[in-house]
């Protein structure tokens, strides 16, 4: 059995700041005998375009090598959520999630392929393809503890096909910072939709409360959780606050869901194609 945890944050403008309260809970989640910690949606910096662009570079550098260092002390695996990471574009930056190896090595990168561009009925406006340039490869999926882990972020949660083109997945990760207003909506039943769908266990970091600059008046819905592949939430982190959400995934309950309820074996790739994956 493998122990998770996903991390509630509030994330700022002040990169350093976040820096030291993410490892901090990462921490917190070893001493609760997590395995594999996972890390929000831009859990280092949430403000300005500008900024970030002063402080990305590629992934084997300053950004996530204290998480890296971390992961080889603690002998753990680590879903750095999302960071900043720079791209030829000098305009943009890529949102990126990695998973950090326990030995500390990046065993996985995955970037953000759909972009929130929206305009919510409360009157926000959300333009990310202004300052994140979308990712040109599918998620990677890789075995993590004898589970298989594939890779998402946030706004991926609303595509149904890129989890069904996932081959055999036992884990999703959906880092979030989904807004307070969709979060309440929306967030708990596409997390569950996703993990009854793919009979496979899902990991949602997320980030709570209010986020980033001040003036800029933007809350997130928080509730990072744990789920099982029957629908059923493990761990909630709350709506209020920083936190863990810590759960013990039993590889025996995907082996019998998937038994008694083969739908995964009934899928008619013979009719259907590609959609049917």
């Amino acid at each position: 059995m493998l122990t998770v945890a996903a991390v509630q944050m509030t994330s700022g403008p002040d990169r350093d700041a976040n820096e030291r309260r993410a490892l901090a809970l990462v921490e917190a989640a070893v001493e609760r005998g997590a395995g594999l910690v996972g890390l929000p949606e831009v859990w280092e910096h949430v403000g300005p375009p500008a900024q970030k662009l002063a402080f990305a570079g590629p992934l084997e550098g300053r950004q996530l090598a204290p998480l890296r260092e971390l992961c080889a002390r603690r002998s753990i695996w680590c879903l750095a959520g999302s960071i900043a990471e720079r791209v030829v574009d000098e305009r943009r930056t890529h949102n990126t999630s990695a998973l950090i190896a326990p030995d500390g090595r990046i065993a996985a990168a995955y970037r953000k392929l759909h972009l929130f561009d929206v305009d919510i009925k409360d009157g926000a406006r959300y333009r990310e393809s202004d300052a994140v340039a979308p990712g040109t490869e599918p998620p990677p999926v890789l075995d993590i503890g004898g589970l298989r882990l594939g890779m998402s972020i946030c706004y991926d949660l609303r595509f149904p096909e890129l989890y069904r083109g996932m081959a055999d997945v036992d884990l999703v990760a959906v880092p979030a910072a989904f807004t307070a207003l969709t979060g309440k909506a929306h967030w708990e039943v596409l997390l569950r939709a996703r993990a009854i769908e793919n009979q496979a266990f899902v990991l949602a970091p997320a980030q709570v409360g209010r986020i980033g600059p001040a003036e800029e008046n933007r809350f997130a819905w928080g509730h990072a959780c744990v789920i099982d592949p029957w629908g059923a939430v493990l761990a909630d982190a709350g709506g209020e606050g920083e936190g863990l959400a810590v759960a013990r995934l039993d590889p025996a309950r995907l082996v019998e869901i998937r038994r008694d309820l083969p739908a995964l074996r009934h899928r008619r790739r013979d009719i259907l194609g590609p959609a049917a994956r």
